[in-house]
């Protein structure tokens, strides 16, 4: 009999904890102000609506997702969303449009920050794609809510504000959740500079053609989303199709397995921002601001999944998993990381 001590298998991350009965207090009240604030929306969206309805939903919008986020970071969560719900409040009463626009600023931030956190590990492809249309769902609620407290803004203005300060807040909440810089190592640096250069260049360059353009280009342009639109109710946003998504597809597949993969979700703040600059743009109906999130994902997520594919491929797991499936098992397992679930604090 041999005395040699059996493998060890690594452990799998933990199934997800029950909920204890006052975090479970918490979720369903939760879960109730977000309900009631998607209710309240409906209700102004109908004909002749109760006044301050459609604000009253806007606000319970923004404190839900205030404290959900709160929540997932390990602070005070009533203590945020009280604040919340104070400064929304007092925008509405004050009927201030600069209250109104900072209201709908805040919750649009707080949105894309939230749709990045809430999103958990994808093991498979197929729980990547799972892990984008969450948070592209959780960036169409906040737009409701944004739309909801009617602000009054210039769209441009609006968007560059909302993306920088979305991406400054979800990198300094990546930046403890990453283990600090110590833990972005070259990949992660590199992704993060890769992702920056293309988001500054994709915005500098639709800023310089709308200014400075010249006329054939800029009216080609023009002529291919007119086009769009016409024939398929909608056009993808390229900086929602190109990083946005794709960043949550690759980064939750990456989390699974290292810890960078925080640092690439970073930037899928963009695709739940521009939710929102998609419903706020006065040039689209409801159904071309529908459609166009929809191929904005559609195509996000087919490019997520070759940058997977290529990470794979580079990294050498897509050849170890090619040995068999005990030889995949045991891949798998040593290199899955454990993460809280989505309703627990990630800190």
């Amino acid at each position: 009999m041999s005395t040699t001590a059996p493998r060890r298998r690594a452990e799998r991350p933990s199934r997800r904890s029950r909920l204890r009965p006052g975090r479970r207090a918490g979720l369903t009240l939760w879960l109730l102000i977000l309900l009631g604030g998607l209710v309240a929306l409906g209700v102004a969206a109908a004909p002749d609506p109760p006044p301050y309805v459609g604000e009253a939903g806007g606000v319970a919008i923004a404190v839900a997702f205030t404290a959900g986020l709160v929540s997932r970071t390990g602070g005070r969560t009533f203590v945020y969303g009280g604040l919340a719900l104070g400064l929304g409040v007092a925008a509405v009463v004050a009927d201030e449009p600069m209250l109104r626009t900072g209201a709908a600023l805040m919750t649009c931030v707080v949105t894309a920050v939230f749709a990045v956190m809430v999103t958990v590990p994808a093991v498979t492809v197929l729980q990547a794609v799972r892990e984008a249309v969450v948070a592209m769902l959780v960036g169409l609620v906040g737009a409701a809510g944004v739309v909801g407290l009617e602000p009054t803004l210039s769209l441009s203005r609006f968007a560059y504000t909302t993306l920088a300060a979305s991406l400054v807040l979800c990198l300094l909440v990546v930046f403890r959740l990453g283990a600090g810089l110590h833990g972005l190592g070259r990949r992660g640096l590199l992704v993060v500079v890769t992702g920056s250069v293309l988001l500054a260049v994709t915005l500098a360059y639709a800023e310089v053609l709308r200014r400075y353009g010249a006329p054939d280009l800029v009216d080609a342009l023009l002529d291919g989303r007119r086009w769009a639109l016409d024939n398929l109710e909608g056009a993808p946003r390229p900086v929602q199709a190109l990083l946005g998504v794709p960043a949550i597809v690759w980064g939750t597949h990456m989390r699974a397995r290292r810890r960078q993969g925080w640092w690439v979700c970073a930037f899928g703040v963009t695709a739940a921002a521009q939710v929102t600059h998609t419903f706020l743009d006065p040039s689209l109906t409801l159904l071309n601001a529908g459609l166009t999130t929809a191929y904005s994902l559609v195509v996000g997520v087919l490019l997520g999944i070759v940058i997977i594919r290529l990470d794979l491929l580079v990294t050498g797991d897509g050849r170890r998993r090619a040995h068999g499936r005990r030889a995949r098992t045991e891949d798998s397992g040593s290199s899955l990381r454990p993460e809280p679930g989505r309703t627990q604090p990630l800190l």
